[in-house]
């Protein structure tokens, strides 16, 4: 037996909740380039937004290596960074 019964299908209902759900999780900047999108195109836009968050992380973090670079270990200012990177 595979496990792949009728009731493990998704219903093309569920899909369009889904796809719904995807789209309102999407910047405003976003959402207007797509519309009423099908789901490919929607899953397309999806992942690369996705990749351009890597991007900005990837930035951010390096931009603060840089900045915990100049500064004095033991200063208020890099207690306070440190602090945010725990929360």
């Amino acid at each position: 037996m595979s496990g792949r019964g009728s009731s493990s299908r998704i219903t093309d209902e569920e899909i369009n909740e889904l796809v719904s759900k995807l789209q309102s999780l999407l910047p405003e900047s976003r959402r207007r380039n797509i519309g009423r999108a099908s789901a490919s195109k929607l899953l397309k836009e999806t992942c690369s937004y996705i990749k351009s968050l890597h991007r900005d992380v990837d930035d951010l973090s390096d931009r603060l290596s840089a900045l915990m670079a100049t500064m004095d270990a033991n200063s208020p200012q890099a207690d306070i960074i440190r602090s945010l990177l725990r929360s």
